[in-house]
């Protein structure tokens, strides 16, 4: 974690992933695919409503046994298959409005997702945010890893 000069804090997950960028940025950007990957901490599910384009905005619902997480945002950047900017908020805490971005480096058959999420207020947050990040990123990598055939099958 980083403290930023006007006193905020930002954090980066770095993952390398088993599938060329142009397939994480597909499976980053599909709601049905959102499901099965973005879950931190105890979420055992998720629902998404994406309006992919720049000024277009985002639901993230997460669910866990005991609570309902629901995120919204704002996309500031939308370069497909390279990068991803939003903001993001929780409707429990909403006036609380951080900035994501998601780059995707290629590395020839495999690629490097690196989250960027920055503008927290709270060392504490910023902290629960990078190890959720870190989670979605390894569960990510599991869905790219487990879908692979499936890809192989389709290009054929």
């Amino acid at each position: 974690m980083e403290t930023t000069t006007d006193n905020r804090h930002r954090i980066q997950v770095r993952r390398r992933m088993p599938a060329p960028r142009e397939v994480v940025y597909e499976a980053w950007t599909d709601p049905e695919g959102l499901k099965a990957w973005m879950c931190p901490g105890d979420v055992l599910s998720a629902e998404a409503t994406l309006d992919l384009r720049v000024g277009g905005s985002f639901r993230i619902t997460m669910r866990s046994k005991e609570q309902v997480h629901e995120h919204v945002g704002t996309y500031q950047v939308v370069e497909p298959p390279a990068k991803l900017s939003f903001t993001w908020s929780g409707l429990d805490h909403p006036n609380e409005i951080t900035l994501v971005t998601v780059e995707f480096i290629p590395h020839g058959a495999e690629s490097e997702l690196v989250i960027t999420h920055e503008r927290f207020t709270k060392a504490d947050v910023a902290q629960r945010y990078e190890m959720g990040w870190g989670t979605i990123a390894r569960k990510l990598a599991g869905y790219l890893a487990s879908n692979r055939s499936e890809r192989v099958v389709q290009r054929a």
